[in-house]
């Protein structure tokens, strides 16, 4: 390959409040962790939550989707590949000023995440919405964020 260095899209850095250890408590319970990868392309959630008696544990790439010879996806696409299952959910992100919105498969999606931040950026109070469902959660950082790569 040829030409200039690649570099993260600047719409990354939108996800850089989520960056850090949190505690989650609510109708699920247990830890989070964000983290940039090297390079800044992906940032990285390790869970391991408990949900209605069942653990759930895997980890979460979220970047563009950027295929071989193409241009990147104008979303924030992520994949999870859950240890307690063996299962790989896609999802689609964005932040918004304080509001978080995780949708199941694509943007617009009837099953979505969406949270808010509260003032010092230390707490996020949301869920997950379904049709015929969802539960309630809060995540309080533990450890502040740091600087995503440069």
């Amino acid at each position: 390959m040829t030409g200039a260095t690649p570099v993260p899209h600047a719409d990354l850095q939108s996800l850089n409040p989520l960056v850090g250890t949190w505690a989650v408590s609510g109708d699920a319970t247990g830890r989070v962790v964000y983290a940039w990868m090297p390079g800044g392309f992906f940032l990285v959630q390790h869970f391991d939550l408990l949900h209605g008696g069942r653990p759930i544990r895997g980890t979460e790439f979220i970047g563009h989707l950027h295929p071989y010879g193409g241009e990147p996806s104008a979303d924030l696409h992520s994949r999870v590949y859950s240890d307690t299952d063996g299962m790989t959910l896609d999802y689609v992100y964005e932040l918004a000023g304080d509001t978080l919105t995780i949708w199941s498969g694509g943007r617009g999606s009837p099953a979505f995440y969406r949270g808010t931040f509260g003032d010092d950026g230390a707490r996020v109070t949301g869920g997950w919405q379904w049709p015929g469902g969802g539960y309630a959660t809060e995540m309080t950082r533990l450890r502040p964020h740091d600087d995503p790569p440069a």
